[in-house]
């Protein structure tokens, strides 16, 4: 925004220069203004100003704004008994289906935001915040080893066989595998036994990483691997991103390229 003072000093450099010959648009061109703005300027004395810098805003209270009485009585509603433990989402209905109006849904969460109670108002836990894995680094085969369970079609529909596949995550190296009919942490237990036996894994030596799945946290696969002295960690829930290197085999396995 231009100021008084300087809206001033450009209309008289521009009303000497026409005085002294000079047309407007050349003279406006010249420290950068449009005629239109000093034409607006010459024609409504606005240079002598606006009142902008001076005026003061005037604060209108909306005619909806509730009343102090009628905040607590929002409030009170809130945490009555019968409504300590619900959001406004469920408080709302409620009390319309009784025929109650005490305030809009946005407004009772406005309230209670502003009163510091805008948190988990249910009986149940509150939803847990899930942090990223710990990342896995290894500097040799047999550290890490990443696996999992895929479905293999047959030609019976609706019929599958499950294939459990363990790799290595230095080597990309597939150190076990096992095709079954179910589902089962007594067979992914005796998979990883048969793995640890052959790889000659000694305690404390190998970390296995997997998703959520029933074998995965199996009773029997969380003995075996207490008792063999394996470490595991678990992709978060429905993030397949975090078990990459097992589902890029599954995808390599299941969809080979199409040769003409």
């Amino acid at each position: 925004m231009t100021s008084v003072q300087q809206r001033q000093k450009l209309l008289g450099l521009i009303g000497k220069a026409c005085a002294d010959g000079a047309r407007l648009k050349p003279a406006c061109h010249q420290i950068g203004l449009s005629c239109r703005s000093v034409q607006r300027w010459q024609r409504t004395q606005a240079a002598e100003g606006d009142q902008r810098p001076s005026g003061k805003r005037r604060y209108v209270c909306p005619p909806n704004k509730l009343r102090e009485d009628e905040r607590q009585a929002v409030m009170a509603t809130l945490n009555s008994e019968a409504f300590k433990d619900l959001p406004p989402s469920q408080v709302v209905p409620r009390l319309a289906d009784r025929g109650v109006y005490v305030a809009s849904e946005s407004t009772m969460y406005r309230i209670l935001r502003q009163q510091g109670q805008l948190g988990h108002r249910r009986s149940e836990r509150a939803a847990q915040k899930r942090s990223r894995p710990r990342a896995l680094a290894a500097t040799g085969a047999d550290q890490v080893f990443c696996w999992d369970i895929t479905y293999l079609p047959t030609q019976v529909r609706g019929q599958h066989f499950y294939l459990y596949l363990f790799e290595d995550l230095f080597s990309r190296k597939i150190v076990g595998w096992q095709v079954f009919d179910c589902e089962s942490a007594e067979l992914a237990s005796q998979l990883l036994r048969d793995i640890c036996e052959s790889q000659g894994i000694r305690p404390g030596q190998l970390t296995v990483h997997s998703d959520n799945g029933s074998p995965m946290k199996g009773e029997t696969m969380l003995a075996a691997m207490q008792r063999l002295g394996v470490a595991h960690t678990r992709s978060r829930p429905s993030v397949s991103n975090d078990n990459p290197y097992v589902e890029s085999a599954f995808r390599t396995l299941k969809y080979p390229p199409v040769s003409d």
